[in-house]
């Protein structure tokens, strides 16, 4: 997956202080940045690229904002991290993704019937994902072992977006918003499975992999971005390549996309917008109450699609 093209944010709204980045690079700033509350300025400054200035503290980075490696997984910096508002729920899910990734692989090679087991029981495939509810968060962990680039790229694409959303959003919102993008990515399957109710295929196929949720991170840059009124043509355009990927290569649950897009963007639309009342709360509260509510309707139309299930129709 390719790189995001991020620019900087002509004003923010950051626990009620108007901080004005201007003919600057967010890199420079983000580090600092407290949790913003999405609420958004209308002034304007000067603003350029900051993919062309990422260099102002000695080292190159493709993502602006985007930490080294070795500040993110240091044991010595993770407290800091956490209470400076770095992107420490993205590098633990980076973590955890590489780590059962790796025991997948090991597994192929020593004991492929234990690699069997786990991926038997943790990919989700919409036949038993109601009986195997945990199936709708453990395929979000769990990718190809015999290649390294379903890993690669899924991990270069959450480091491409994640550390400035969720510097952004906060630690707890951030991860309200993938976990929520990832289970809408299961919704999508159910719900393609449904729309094909005599297709054994699209019921049997188990699916895995972090870019359902990955998708809804892309949906909620696309929502902050038309926010706060920066160009998004270019993004438009990455994402309508990443959406036709499918078309050309095999084997991709496309279907996981547009669910994990639609939920994430909804969740980032509301936590932006949302209802008139509720503006004025924190984004704390307001995640509870809207990822409660997405999370309520997810279940309910992953429920009404399994009525299509074959296996109901057979009394079991």
């Amino acid at each position: 997956m390719a790189d995001l093209p991020i620019q900087t944010n002509p004003a923010f709204h950051l626990n009620q202080q108007n901080v004005v980045i201007a003919c600057g690079t967010l890199g420079q700033y983000a580090a600092n940045m407290p949790p913003l509350s999405f609420s958004v300025c209308k002034r304007s400054r000067c603003v350029r690229s900051a993919t062309v200035s990422s260099m102002s503290n000695g080292r190159f980075s493709l993502f602006p904002g985007s930490p080294s490696l070795r500040s993110i997984f240091s044991k010595r910096s993770i407290r800091n991290q956490w209470n400076a508002g770095g992107p420490v729920i993205t590098g633990a899910i980076i973590v955890a993704c590489v780590a059962i990734w790796v025991l997948e692989m090991l597994l192929s090679l020593v004991w492929p019937t234990g690699l069997n087991i786990l991926v038997g029981y943790g990919r989700l495939a919409p036949l038993t994902a109601v009986r195997e509810p945990w199936t709708f968060i453990t395929s979000m962990f769990l990718h190809a072992p015999n290649t390294i680039l379903h890993i690669l790229f899924n991990m270069f694409a959450l480091w491409s977006v994640g550390p400035m959303l969720e510097r952004m959003m906060g630690h707890w919102p951030f991860l309200a918003l993938y976990t929520l993008s990832g289970l809408g990515g299961g919704l999508g399957m159910m719900a393609w499975a449904a729309i094909h109710p005599t297709s054994l295929e699209a019921w049997y196929t188990g699916a895995y992999g972090a870019s359902g949720a990955l998708f809804g991170l892309f949906a909620a840059m696309l929502v902050v971005y038309r926010r706060i009124g920066e160009d998004i043509r270019s993004m438009l355009i990455w994402m309508a390549v990443n959406f036709l990927l499918p078309l050309v290569v095999g084997g991709i649950a496309w279907q996981a996309h547009v669910g994990g897009f639609l939920v994430g963007g909804a969740m980032t639309a509301l936590l932006t917008a949302g209802l008139p009342a509720f503006r004025s709360k924190s984004l704390a509260w307001r995640t509870v109450v809207y990822g409660l509510a997405l999370f309520a309707a997810i279940v309910v139309l992953i429920a009404l699609c399994n009525q299509f299930n074959p296996l109901l129709s057979v009394g079991l």
